[in-house]
């Protein structure tokens, strides 16, 4: 499944960046799973690295690759995971990082402890107005952010981490999974996790996308993301948008007494953005007989709760 063209991460893996991979499959007893048929697999990506947690492994490790040590600069929100993943291998591999955060406003604010995590890691942090960060991608744009942040040299990733080498990446998640499950699911931000994900799967297996941010467009990003990795749709994949709770950090209380149940239950800690809306989404899904009796599913713990 990997691409000739996709750098092997071999000399990360031999660094201070080593994973432990394939990650472990745990299975779990739940009845609300079990009283329906469905056996709960749970895929722990979040135990693959201490600071590139889950799928941030799988997405950087190539892109890290292909920068070859020159600078990184990549974008994300105030509260973006992809950011401190980030600014965690660049201080890992002794590498200058810029983040490019969205929101002009947040400059003269104190750091939330996101941010002020990437800051400690060594990542300087640029932050623009909105409507340039909606327009971060054209050409002019990318170049004039690049000028500001002296930083015309530096490997550019995109926003979450996905693009093409990503999706490539996240194919390996795939192939972990083949014959293990009948169906996968995750939570998807920009995408390229599922992207890579479906097509690592082997035939009659089949993605399940849970959207953590609102709106439709996300089934035209992976598309996109599969066909600039691959060159076509690959796998059978699927999302289901229906368990944002208002979008992307969103956390009512709802979402917070389930996941404190659920980490209970299973003495599993339940990141809040990604995972928490997952687990919730698998769970409703199942007690609404989504699933046929006797499926087999996992979920890919893509996180854990950071400090």
């Amino acid at each position: 499944m990997t691409s000739p063209d996709v750098p092997h991460p071999e000399a990360l893996e031999a660094s201070a960046l080593r994973p432990s991979l394939p990650s472990p499959l745990q299975e779990v007893a739940d009845e609300r799973f079990a009283r329906h048929g469905v056996r709960l697999l749970l895929k722990r990506d979040d135990l693959i690295h201490p600071d590139l947690v889950g799928n941030k492994w799988r997405k950087l490790a190539p892109n890290l690759g292909a920068a070859a040590g020159r600078d990184l600069l990549t974008f994300g929100g105030a509260y973006s995971n992809h950011l401190r993943a980030t600014a965690a291998a660049g201080r890992l591999l002794g590498t200058d990082t810029i983040g490019v955060v969205r929101g002009q406003e947040l400059a003269d604010r104190p750091l939330n402890p996101s941010l002020a995590r990437c800051a400690a890691d060594g990542m300087r942090l640029h932050f623009v107005d909105r409507s340039t960060y909606r327009h971060k991608e054209e050409p002019e744009v990318l170049a004039h952010i690049l000028r500001e942040t002296d930083a015309q040299d530096a490997y550019v990733v995109p926003e979450g981490g996905s693009n093409s080498l990503a999706v490539h990446g996240c194919a390996a998640l795939g192939e972990e999974l083949r014959g293990r499950a009948d169906v996968v699911a995750v939570a998807c931000g920009t995408g390229g996790t599922l992207a890579g994900l479906a097509a690592g799967l082997a035939p009659g297996q089949r993605a399940l996308g849970i959207p953590v941010l609102k709106g439709d467009f996300l089934a035209a990003d992976v598309e996109a993301l599969q066909r600039s990795a691959f060159g076509a749709r690959r796998g059978t994949w699927t999302l289901d948008t229906r368990f944002h709770f208002g979008g992307y950090a969103r956390v009512p209380g709802e979402l917070e007494a389930f996941a404190d149940d659920f980490g209970a239950r299973h003495g599993l800690p339940v990141e809040r953005l990604y995972v928490a809306k997952l687990l919730y989404g698998l769970v409703a899904l199942t007690e609404r007989g989504a699933f046929t009796r006797g499926t087999t599913l996992a979920a890919v713990i893509t996180g854990r709760p950071l400090p």
